[in-house]
């Protein structure tokens, strides 16, 4: 796997409420209560979140719906 397709495995919270068309507090909320998608926090204290975690908290959110 190059580099590119490695950094586009993994979202920025930017990116993420973008796609899900929610705003950062909204994100953050899902987080603090423990309901958002898995996250990386880097060294520089920075989120990511990978696809693959995306998608599988997207698929457990359809289930429960």
């Amino acid at each position: 796997m190059n580099d590119s397709s490695r950094s586009r495995d993994k979202m920025t919270v930017d990116e993420l409420c973008a796609e899900l068309q929610v705003s950062r507090s909204t994100f953050y909320d899902w987080r603090q209560k423990g309901r958002a998608p898995r996250c990386v926090k880097l060294p520089n204290g920075s989120l990511r979140i990978r696809r693959s975690d995306l998608e599988n908290w997207l698929t457990d959110c359809e289930g429960s719906a």
